[in-house]
């Protein structure tokens, strides 16, 4: 067992350390002396682009069924469990991990500990619970597919990399939901949820000595801890997916088209990051940028307008969304083409730049003021990250990034050949130009 100071903190704050249990099991925690409250996570390596098609929703059922029972605890105890001491349990599946959560006060730490790793190590996955499930699952899908503004970022990225599993749903669909066995969710949970491929991060009013002692006797008395095994290294790279230009229209007989313009990112690890995220606020982030200005409030042709960009180990998106009535789409449309272009050729402006990076400064240390978003940060960046950035030093990456590198950055993502989603009342219409054009 091995224990390493990440950052030392200052006046017993923000230390942040780390232990690498028997079996490469990772612990890693952040002091938070002044809250009353602790945040738990599980982060296990796995999501649904590690699924072969025949596992294809694999991790999303997994991530219900592991609250349905364990030898030692049904679905109705493991929730009573927590939420009778006043906290909070739950989880999450993305592309490329999957994690398990709980929020509950200081002195009840043991038993968000106990609870969540006896969720991750001991499931049951009875075949009447995986049934079960499923009839809950395919309602989530129909659900998501009853919201087109959810529903077209699912779109968009099935265009942009095609049959892929980078490109599929993270649900499933209807039909690999009613087509996976019991059998093969059991298979898939033996092989990938071991602890080499899992870190436990918790924040808050903690000490790390006492959770790493938590941590270890809860996966002892599962029989999941031991060995001499090291833990998987972060993805940095993998099978990867070509992006795709190209248009996919999903007739809807809706009140509104939903639209996701954008073309490919960047990786989660390029230094360039810090530059596409200043570029990205000045261009669709928030109230004052460039698309919300000249869609919504000079000319008022949609409620929703702004731009975003999402990072995986070996690819990216930047996307621009916008929901507008069916008649204003090709109008809409042109107004980002034109914002695009513009930016490329043009650059932003210093002050644009000013306000981006204080958009991003912002934004990052005021998502980071509770237990649960610092749980989030240490856990997810142990899991997928080669190293660990202080806030302090995040912030300097941003104040770094200077005129030249977002103007560059700009015209290599924004040149890229483009990928157009768009959700309505349309039966034949052409948006070829918008992509091509």
């Amino acid at each position: 067992m091995t224990t390493t100071t990440l950052y030392p903190g200052k006046d017993g704050a923000g230390v942040v350390q780390r232990t690498v249990l028997p079996g490469g099991l990772r612990v890693v925690t952040e002091s938070m002396p002044t809250v009353r409250s602790v945040a738990v996570g599980m982060w296990v390596g796995i999501g649904s682009r590690d699924e072969s098609p025949e596992h294809m929703g694999s991790s999303h059922f997994l991530e219900h069924l592991l609250f349905k029972g364990t030898p030692t605890r049904d679905a109705l105890e493991i929730s009573a469990a927590i939420e009778g001491i006043g906290g909070e349990i739950n989880a999450f599946t993305a592309k490329e991990y999957t994690c398990y959560y709980a929020r509950v006060l200081d002195e009840d730490l043991r038993v968000a500990i106990d609870v969540l790793a006896d969720v991750v190590t001991s499931s049951l996955i009875t075949p009447e619970d995986v049934e079960a499930e499923r009839g809950v699952i395919l309602e989530e899908i129909a659900m998501h597919d009853d919201d087109p503004s959810d529903m077209v970022h699912e779109q968009f990225s099935a265009e942009m990399y095609g049959d892929t599993p980078i490109g599929r749903p993270i649900l499933g669909t209807v039909d690999s939901i009613n087509a996976v066995s019991r059998d093969r969710i059991a298979e898939y949970y033996r092989r990938y949820y071991l602890p080499t491929h899992t870190v436990v991060s918790v924040a808050g009013n903690v000490s790390h000595e006492q959770v790493v002692a938590l941590v270890a006797a809860a996966y002892e008395r599962a029989g999941a801890l031991g060995g001499d095994a090291s833990p998987v290294a972060p993805r940095l790279s993998g099978p990867g997916a070509e992006a795709r230009p190209g248009v996919r229209m999903v007739h809807r007989p809706t009140e509104q088209a939903n639209l996701v313009l954008g073309t490919t990112g960047l990786t989660r690890t390029d230094e360039r990051r810090f530059a596409l995220g200043v570029f990205n606020a000045a261009l669709g982030g928030g109230m004052s940028s460039r698309l919300f200005q000249e869609i919504r409030e000079k000319r008022g042709l949609a409620y929703s307008a702004y731009s975003y960009t999402s990072s995986y180990a070996d690819t990216g998106q930047f996307g621009i969304y916008v929901g507008c009535l069916p008649s204003k789409i090709d109008e809409v449309l042109k107004i980002c083409r034109e914002e695009v272009l513009q930016a490329v050729t043009d650059g932003i402006t210093e002050e644009e730049i000013a306000r981006g990076k204080g958009q991003m400064r912002g934004g990052l240390v005021l998502g980071l003021e509770d237990t649960g978003s610092r749980m989030s940060r240490i856990g997810k960046g142990e899991l997928v990250y080669d190293e660990l950035l202080s806030v302090d030093e995040v912030l300097a990456k941003i104040e770094a990034v200077t005129p030249e590198e977002i103007t560059d950055i700009a015209r290599d993502v924004l040149n890229r050949p483009m990928t157009l989603a768009v959700i309505g009342p349309y039966e034949d219409k052409d948006f070829g130009w918008a992509v091509n054009g």
